[in-house]
């Protein structure tokens, strides 16, 4: 899974690329449109969250150790 922080270090490499000329401006624009797009997704189930007055928890938005600790607790799925 992708998390926020992994889209962090793609959008650094997308600006390092434009910075050093490896990557054309068009696609750099695309990458960051859609990562833009991903993070106001996010945001809007932070919003959902914040007005029923419920903690959200979106794992796009927890750290790779968090993530493996909530599959490591998550029940088994009857078969």
């Amino acid at each position: 899974m992708t998390t926020i922080a992994d889209i962090r270090n793609d959008l650094i490499e997308v600006f390092n690329g434009l910075k050093n000329g490896t990557m054309e401006a068009r696609e750099a624009v695309e990458i960051n449109n859609t990562a833009g797009k991903i993070i106001s997704s996010a945001k809007v189930q932070i919003a959902y969250h914040a007005l029923r007055g419920e903690a959200p928890n979106i794992p796009f938005l927890s750290s790779t150790a968090e993530q493996e600790n909530l599959s490591l607790s998550r029940p088994a799925s009857p078969a």
